[in-house]
This record gives C-alpha cells, sequence and structure tokens, in this order.
C-alpha cells in the first residue's frame, strides 16, 4: 500500500511526495524502494521525518499502534492525516478528535470508492429486509478481523434498521460456525486467503427473496482514487472525520 500510494501521489501534477517512512527500508533511497521515478530522499524510520520536511498531508496505512504514534506527530505539527488504518475503537476515535485541534485526520475504513457504494446501498435495503450477513474476504497477510469496512457496513444497517429476524441456531457443531455477532446481532465472517486482496458481500433475505451487495478491489490501485481526493480535501474539513463517504457529493 505504501508503494502503490506513493505513486498515486507523484503521479498527480498538484501533489508532491516529500517523505516516506518505512524501519524495514531505512536509509535506501525512495525510489528503490518504491519504484516511483525521479523520487531522490532516503525511507525514514522516524515519525518525525514529516515534519522535518514540511509534509502538509500525511498518509497512513500501517498498524494501529504505528498510527497512533504517528498520528499523535501530526496533531502536534498541525499536519493533516488521512488514514486507512483499521482496529480503532470507539476510545480511539474519542482520544484522536481530542488531539486533532490544529488539523484535520480523515480515518477510512476503506478507499475504494466502489466499497463506499456498497456500505451505502447496503444501508439503504436494510429496512426492507428481515435478515442480513455481511462476508468479507482478504489476503493472508491482514492481521486484523472483522476488517473496518465489514464494521461500518454492520453499523450502517444497524442504524437504518433495528429490527433483525433472530439467528434460528440452536447449537454450534464447530465453535463460530455462524460467525461474529456485529451491531444488531448481524454475523460477520472473516476469511483470509491468498491470492484475495479485499472483497466483501452483503447478503439481505425476506419472504421470498434475497439481495446481494457485492464489491471486489482487484488491486491495490481500486484504493487510489479515494486516497488522491482525501488528500487534496482533508483542508475543508476539521477535527476528526470517519468515513471517505463524507468527502463524496
Amino acid at each position: 500500500m505504501g508503494s502503490a500510494v506513493a505513486h498515486a501521489i507523484a503521479a498527480e501534477p498538484d501533489l508532491e511526495l516529500v517523505a516516506a517512512i518505512d524501519p524495514s527500508y531505512e536509509g535506501i533511497d525512495v525510489g528503490e524502494v518504491t519504484g516511483v521515478a525521479g523520487s531522490n530522499f532516503p525511507v525514514s524510520s522516524q515519525a518525525g521525518t514529516i515534519v522535518e520536511n514540511g509534509v502538509e498531508v500525511m498518509v497512513d496505512f500501517t498498524h494501529r499502534d504505528a498510527a497512533r504514534s504517528n498520528l499523535e506527530v501530526c496533531a502536534a505539527n498541525g499536519i493533516h492525516a488521512v488514514i486507512g488504518t483499521s482496529g480503532f475503537t470507539e476510545t480511539d476515535y474519542s482520544e484522536i478528535a481530542d488531539l486533532f485541534t490544529r488539523s484535520a485526520c480523515l480515518i477510512a475504513p476503506n478507499f475504494a470508492i466502489g466499497a463506499v457504494l456498497m456500505i451505502r446501498f447496503a444501508e439503504m435495503a436494510a429496512p426492507y429486509f428481515d435478515t442480513g450477513e455481511i462476508i468479507e474476504l482478504h489476503h493472508d497477510a491482514k492481521v486484523d478481523a472483522p476488517s473496518g469496512t465489514a464494521v461500518s457496513t454492520a453499523e450502517r444497517m444497524a442504524a437504518a434498521s433495528a429490527i433483525w429476524g433472530a439467528d434460528p441456531t440452536e447449537s454450534e457443531t464447530i465453535a463460530g460456525a455462524r460467525g461474529a455477532k456485529g451491531p444488531a446481532g448481524i454475523p460477520i465472517h472473516s476469511v483470509r486467503m491468498r491470492g484475495m486482496t479485499a472483497h466483501q458481500e452483503v447478503i439481505l433475505g425476506t419472504a421470498g427473496q434475497t439481495l446481494s451487495i457485492r464489491h471486489d478491489s482487484i488491486d491495490r490501485s481500486s484504493f487510489m482514487p479515494g486516497v488522491v481526493l482525501a488528500v487534496r480535501r482533508i483542508g475543508s474539513l476539521q477535527g476528526l472525520t470517519v468515513g471517505l463517504d463524507k468527502l463524496l457529493d
């Protein structure tokens, strides 16, 4: 994701890639690491580099703990933050909101425009169906489950309709067979598999019919238009914003 973001930013004439942080590649030229031509600064291992290099917007696709540390640096120095890292809790959101008084922070569970639309469509359909389940499928290097996109989808569906049919299951031959219970008891099933990138299907059912809403990110390039949009428009936001849909018309 870091390399994909670097390419996306460098390709835009109104944006400039000025810093990169990854402890695994410290000291190596960013062009050598990412393949971005024309960039000739070394990758750093220190978050303070974003201050030293005059970064105006930081893009973070790391892990929750690393992102929290990077966000503290951004907030303290008035730097905007665009975050694609998942796993944040409600407590995290509250603390991050308190931090960002001089700049803005956008945290999005998914930067693919199609995924944002999928969540919206599921939210719109929820009041017309009695049951719903979410299946999210990701690559085998994703360390958290369920995905932030799946949780966000369940939250939006639950907010749109509080009445859901009870699960008829009385016993599980194998524990967890019915998945995790999300908001309003909506089951969420997580798949981690080689060959996957990021995929999600929402299945809704009522008497005599079902509706399936599915989105597939085949390649990480699917997230880049959303990332670029967020980088360009985050200056119009204040404090903490959760969800890319806040930037879409």
